[in-house]
């Protein structure tokens, strides 16, 4: 096993829901991205770039994997994980959708934007389950 720690960042990517969904009134929908190349649905997240902070990589992951663009709010706990053998530690924030429009890429083919409780049906790894705990108390009413 590779020693050496690969660092990323992600959001928590919540918004108010759209004013003509039902019962828009309360709480949040969060967004999960879902990645052809491992099958799964999660929070956007990815590799910081050299040089890179964790928030500035944070923002740009979600940029590039959702389209939107966000204000981040709450620091999260750090995930760590094992990914192909090596160690993974994941810096998350809670963050708010502003602008912005999901284009499918090649990276990410589709985004679903889900009340907290549909989320967690929805997401593949216990550890994203884990980190929407640790989230929701940080949302508006979620």
């Amino acid at each position: 096993m590779n020693g050496t720690v690969v660092r990323a960042a992600g959001c928590v990517l919540w918004r108010r829901p759209p004013a003509s969904a039902v019962g828009a009134a309360a709480g949040v929908e969060l967004c999960l991205v879902h990645r052809p190349r491992y099958d799964d649905w999660s929070f956007p997240k990815g590799k910081l770039k050299r040089g890179e902070s964790p928030r500035d990589a944070a923002l740009r992951e979600v940029l590039e994997e959702t389209g939107h663009h966000c204000v981040p709010g709450a620091v999260l706990p750090m995930v760590r994980y094992l990914a192909n053998g090596r160690p993974k530690e994941v810096t998350y924030w809670s963050a708010e959708a502003t602008a912005g429009a999901f284009v499918p890429n090649d990276e990410v083919d589709e985004v679903l934007w889900l009340r907290p409780e549909a989320a967690r049906t929805r997401l593949t790894h216990p550890r994203d389950r884990a980190l929407l705990d640790t989230a929701l108390p940080t949302l508006p009413t979620a």
